[in-house]
């Protein structure tokens, strides 16, 4: 039988729209209900979140066990790409028993309230923690076969190694791995054995819905590999395939393995260069805006030109050339259209007329003042997120 031990939470976003309860063991165990009949999720069943442990159940078919306890955690995004606000803060969520699980095959995620001591024939472990990732062996957990799946974030804390390939065999070598899966945004996935390393690419989607799409990635990896025994490489690719309609789409349960290599996708080729943020900045939300463009871009290694950090306000035969310069400079575009401020709408004409690619964020706006956007072809999007994907993936 197969295992998902994680936790249960209640999830919120304000733009696009979630409240929902899921959290990464719930999310996993739906991901991969329908190829996986016997899944069952073990995880703190809090009290005030009950009844959606009850919907998950229903919906997805599978059974929730473990220890009923007092208090429900709550994670609160801005948008899908935001660091959430935790509630309660995580230095003050109570700390329980650690959950005992024993199965064939079990997918242990990381978890606030507690951690799961494993006894597996087949483990695949997704800490879940950027600051302070656990091995998988520290608390007694074995497993006759073990897969990691980390961040680079994760992995650099477990091995204080930089370079991927050094990753991989550094956990292989000290952790007890049989397969490692080092996931590097944009630029897809390591997977690691002890015979060599091979890439699978991130794929393309229409929009980007983040939260959860590393979960749905493990679970996949999971039913994949140590389900349904299919080469490491294969799995992770069919995970990434199955990450990218989940980010699309929010459905699950993920799609068959011939299904989802059925799919045409495009690969992420990650591109090089510095993207141009066309927006107004004249109030607080909009200078919020530019500022967590900025900071996202920032955080995927992204070079950027902002008129209001890099030349700042000032009378327009000053800023314009300026501003327009910055533009020639750059190799991509994401304009905020919202509002449609003169200033920006002249930037992304200029860039165009230049042949640089733009991604245009549009909210309530009409079709006919998105006319001269749409026919320049300029890509228009309605949610911050997957503006900020795309733009990174127009980078040449």
């Amino acid at each position: 039988m197969t295992t998902v031990v994680g936790g249960v939470y209640l999830e919120r976003c304000i733009e696009p729209f979630w409240d929902d309860v899921y959290g990464s063991g719930g999310r996993a165990a739906a991901a991969i209900s329908a190829s996986v009949p016997d899944v069952g999720l073990m995880t703190y069943r809090a009290v005030p979140l009950l009844d959606g442990v009850a919907n998950l159940e229903g919906v997805y078919g599978f059974e929730a066990r473990g220890p009923e306890v007092p208090i429900g955690i709550a994670f609160d995004y801005f948008h899908s790409l935001a660091t959430p606000r935790i509630s309660p803060r995580p230095d003050a969520i109570q700390k329980h028993d650690p959950l005992i699980v024993e199965d064939d095959v079990v997918l242990r995620f990381g978890m606030l309230e507690g951690t799961a001591r494993v006894t597996a024939k087949i483990a695949v472990y997704d800490p879940q923690s950027a600051f302070d990732p656990r091995p998988f062996g520290e608390n007694g957990s074995t497993a006759k076969r073990l897969a990691l799946i980390l961040n680079r974030l994760e992995a650099g804390c477990l091995t204080n190694r930089t370079d991927p390939d050094e990753i991989v065999q550094d956990l292989i070598d000290t952790q007890g791995a049989e397969v490692v899966v080092l996931k590097m945004g944009g630029y897809g996935a390591l997977v690691g054995t002890a015979s060599g390393c091979a890439r699978v690419p991130a794929y393309r989607s229409p929009t980007v819905w983040k939260i959860g799409s590393g979960d749905v990635y493990s679970a996949a990896f999971t039913q994949f590999w140590a389900v349904e025994g299919r080469d490491p490489v294969e799995a992770a690719d069919l995970a990434s395939r199955a990450t990218s309609r989940y980010c699309a789409t929010r459905v699950l349960p993920i799609s068959t393995a011939d299904e989802l290599a059925s799919l045409e996708l495009d690969p992420v080729v990650p591109g090089h260069g510095r993207i141009y943020i066309a927006a107004p900045f004249f109030n607080l939300a909009e200078r919020w805006m530019v500022e967590e463009i900025r900071t996202q871009l920032g955080h995927m290694g992204v070079a950027v030109f902002s008129p209001l950090h890099d030349v700042g306000p000032g009378p327009g035969e000053v800023v314009a050339p300026l501003d327009l310069a910055g533009v020639d400079r750059c190799q991509a575009m994401i304009a905020i259209l919202n509002g449609t401020d003169p200033g920006t709408v002249f930037e992304v004409g200029w860039a165009r007329a230049k042949g640089i690619p733009v991604v245009a964020l549009a909210q309530n706006m009409r079709p006919e003042d998105l006319k001269m956007v749409v026919g320049s072809r300029c890509q228009v999007v309605g949610d911050l997120v997957s503006a900020v994907y795309h733009a990174v993936w127009a980078l040449p």
